[in-house]
């Protein structure tokens, strides 16, 4: 159950956003239910574009079932604990 849930989820970082549109669009089409789409700190602005340009450019029919935020703590390159905000965003069929 745990490594299909992992092929179901995109990670977003620094790729240009349509790069992510076509891997959402691309598990859609895979006959995947649900896609996750997640991101952390800056690419949190990203994620929300790619969610909104598939849903509303590439499949009129995939609605947004859960929104979650949170923040991780991770540590820094000094090693002090650094907080940063995530967000997971689930597209369903």
């Amino acid at each position: 159950m745990a490594e299909n849930l992992q092929e179901n989820v995109v990670f977003v970082g620094k790729k240009s956003t349509m790069a992510y549109v076509l891997a959402v669009v691309t598990q859609l089409n895979q006959n995947n239910k649900e896609v996750v789409i997640k991101a952390r700190g800056k690419a949190i602005s990203r994620a929300v574009d790619v969610a909104e340009i598939v849903k509303n450019k590439f499949m009129k029919d995939i609605k947004v079932s859960n929104i979650s935020i949170s923040t991780e703590e991770i540590p820094s390159q000094e090693g002090n604990p650094l907080k940063i905000s995530a967000i997971e965003i689930v597209l369903k069929k």
